[in-house]
């Protein structure tokens, strides 16, 4: 096997891991699942999930990644010692593929609101109503396509400068600005009078604002913001030397990804509260209300330009783990092809999903199984591939790999105190998480 390319350090991989895991699902999901399903509920059963279910299944996935030193398909092979396992790293690149070919339409929608709002800002664009722009945007062939290609171009220039020089110097310089941005975002945004009934609203725990569905929608939310079931956190953890602490890397990842959640809500509710606007607008939420929002406070075009500035760091951090992932399959260690496949990927991404980005319309009226072309991938994707990717890394480390590789992985021995927390751990992969994995995967495919 090649030597395989390294992180340069702990703060690289914890940074570029966590921005894997922050991205659509914490600045777009979650905010308008958290006011659709109960405000300070929703965030607490969210967090409880996270820390208890998310890291669980985020450290099984670093444990095959580091333990096998190579890409998920030939990972899998190599700690199964069976070649049928390669289907399980080959279900992990399906997956991506296809999440990054929607998930690149948003991208490329948050470019065109970046101009947008710097239009509005220096009064060379005026918009009445927020609602039927972006209908008009997202329908308007030129412009979607346009943006999805410079957003996936962006992603796969990244990605073709390498680990250190790409993934890891890209994750450093992004992911403190989007700290940052939103930080001067959130300080503004809670300062507006009024701004306390939201607060209250996202921080204060109502549990009879949060129903059956709500909780289980937070555990999907947990799945979705860590970015598990991708085999995106195998293939960074593959990179990994074995003097990194997995599991406080697992912790650190965790916590950020909280943190920046929190952030994003912070960031909105305390302004839609100190307007008396409506925040339970589903996806929409970032297009068509925030706009509003920041319309009507001083200064506030350059504020929401902050915000899709983050909106966009974070997107293109989880952008350029999907494409990662393809790579490392590819190129096996061959660094040499590196830079070519990252831009051919980046090309079949950008065929892949032209659908998706046409779905509202030139092919709006393409309706498969009630939903669009772009829910339909969307569906498929989260609904399906990403549930049964968290059941596969779940019951390989539980059942299939050797229980003297798991526990080198986490430097525990069985005189160790911590040996008893690996038995919880373990008993968790093997009897609890797959049962809860399969609820969610019930409950999101059958109601």
């Amino acid at each position: 096997m090649m030597e395989r390319s390294q992180w340069g350090s702990k703060l690289g991989f914890v940074l570029a891991a966590a921005g894997s895991a922050i991205g659509l699902g914490a600045l777009w999901r979650f905010p308008y699942m958290t006011a659709e399903h109960g405000g300070g509920a929703f965030l607490l059963v969210f967090l409880i999930l996270t820390l208890f279910v998310g890291m669980p299944l985020l450290l099984s996935e670093f444990v095959i990644g580091r333990a096998s030193q190579r890409n998920p398909i030939e990972g899998f092979e190599y700690l199964g010692n069976k070649k049928a396992y390669r289907i399980f790293g080959w279900l992990g690149n399906i997956a991506v593929f296809l999440l990054l070919s929607f998930y690149s339409v948003i991208g490329g929608w948050i470019l065109i609101y970046m101009i947008v709002a710097v239009g509005e800002m220096v009064n060379l664009i005026q918009l009445d109503n927020y609602g039927s722009a972006f209908e008009m945007i997202i329908a308007n062939p030129l412009y979607v396509l346009v943006a999805q290609a410079a957003f996936i171009f962006l992603t796969a220039f990244i990605v073709a400068q390498g680990v250190q020089k790409g993934l890891e110097r890209a994750s450093k310089i992004m992911m403190p600005l989007l700290f940052g941005l939103f930080l001067i975002v959130i300080i503004r945004s809670v300062t507006l009078p009024g701004a306390m009934e939201g607060i209250k609203f996202f921080l204060t725990p109502d549990f009879s604002l949060i129903s059956s569905e709500g909780i289980l929608y937070a555990l999907g939310q947990s799945f979705f913001a860590l970015s598990i079931g991708a085999t995106t956190m195998i293939t960074y953890a593959s990179y990994l030397g074995k003097e990194q602490n997995l599991t406080q890397s697992a912790l650190s990842i965790v916590i950020m990804n909280v943190t920046i959640s929190i952030m994003a809500g912070l960031a909105i509710f305390p302004a839609i509260a100190s307007l008396n606007m409506e925040a339970a607008e589903g996806p929409g939420l970032i297009f068509i209300v925030l706009p509003q929002v920041f319309a009507e406070i001083p200064l506030g075009m350059l504020f929401y330009i902050l915000f899709l500035g983050a909106f966009l760091f974070a997107t293109l951090t989880s952008s350029i783990s999907m494409i990662e992932i393809n790579v490392a399959n590819t190129i096996k260690g061959n660094e040499g092809k590196r830079r070519n496949m990252a831009y051919l990927f980046g090309f079949l991404v950008f065929l892949a999903g032209i659908p998706s980005a046409l779905s509202y319309g030139v092919l709006s009226d393409v309706i498969i199984f009630g939903r669009s072309i772009f829910d339909n991938v969307d569906f498929l994707v989260s609904n399906i591939l990403l549930p049964t990717g968290a059941l596969i890394s779940t019951i390989f480390v539980g059942y299939i790999i050797d229980r003297r590789i798991t526990l080198g992985q986490l430097n525990i021995d069985e005189n160790s105190k911590m040996f008893g927390l690996f038995k919880f751990w373990i008993f968790m992969l093997k009897f609890i998480l797959p049962i809860i994995i399969l609820i969610v995967f019930g409950v999101s495919i059958f109601g």
